[in-house]
């Protein structure tokens, strides 16, 4: 267990949501470039809240943030410290709405922001969990979705078909080889005229140019550091473990500022 989930479960609530909203964006540099890719305006999703730090930043520049969390203690912490224009949905997102078996790791209740409804040699437990589709949610001019559901990737975006089809979203998808192949996700939003970028660095890489699956093997034990050591210790950023990818419509690109323009064709 990494050193902010032992201590997560002993500070207080708000004091975690808040270290992980101001840590998060160099955890996950994505964050930190919503201009690039986040329209203004409407209704983003986020898919797996955890602590919060998607929402938080989507508030500042969507009209309506929904934010689908399955574990109970952190659906109803951000439902109490959200933003306002911030909706807390508790349930795991998938294909259809019903039952599930949510995986945690042993010892766990979910701060480690690992469980899963794909059970894998990490979890040792689970709970029961409604589940809900993206499409069942009622949503309106869906302008963003992020998906961190560590391996049920392919079932939310089957849940989200018809918001995917009249939106055109932008979606930003955590994928991770040592949990799953990439291949279905890839074919299924390829099928429906998405592309694939990726930020190893500074500039948006189109991910038919990177292989994001080489890359990953080589990087993965950065992987297993945790939030804390990925984002304070000495040197923490030089080496990144890159495992969010942007899928935009067809014919859009990432926007970049000051006139810079993304890596490649």
């Amino acid at each position: 267990m990494t050193l902010a989930a032992r201590l997560a479960p002993r500070l207080p609530p708000r004091w975690v949501g808040a270290a992980a909203a101001l840590l998060y964006p160099r955890f996950e540099p994505e964050l930190a470039r919503l201009d690039d890719f986040c329209p203004p305006g409407g209704t983003a999703v986020d898919v797996g809240g955890w602590y919060g730090p998607w929402s938080r930043r989507l508030a500042r520049r969507a009209d309506r943030v929904v934010t689908v969390e399955p574990v109970p203690h952190l659906a109803r912490l951000l439902t109490a410290t959200a933003p306002p224009n911030v909706t807390v949905v508790q349930a795991a997102a998938a294909e259809e709405d019903g039952q599930a078996q949510l995986w945690l790791p042993p010892g766990d209740r979910g701060d480690r922001g690992v469980s899963s409804l794909v059970r894998r040699e990490v979890h040792g437990s689970a709970m029961e969990v409604r589940c809900r589709s993206l499409d069942g949610l009622g949503l309106t001019d869906v302008t963003f979705v992020k998906v961190d559901v560590d391996g049920s990737e392919l079932a939310v975006l089957r849940g989200a078909e018809h918001t995917l089809r009249r939106d055109r979203p932008a979606l930003l998808v955590e994928l991770e080889v040592r949990i799953q192949p990439f291949g279905p996700v890839l074919s299924h939003l390829a099928e429906r005229g998405y592309r694939g970028w990726v930020l190893p660095e500074r500039a948006w890489v189109p991910l038919v140019s990177f292989d994001l699956a080489a890359h990953q093997r080589r990087t993965g034990h950065v992987a297993e550091h945790g939030l804390l050591r990925r984002t304070l210790a000495p040197h923490s950023r030089s080496v990144r473990y890159v495992n969010s990818v942007l899928f935009l419509p067809q014919g859009r690109r990432p926007v970049l500022p000051q006139g810079r323009r993304p890596a490649g064709r």
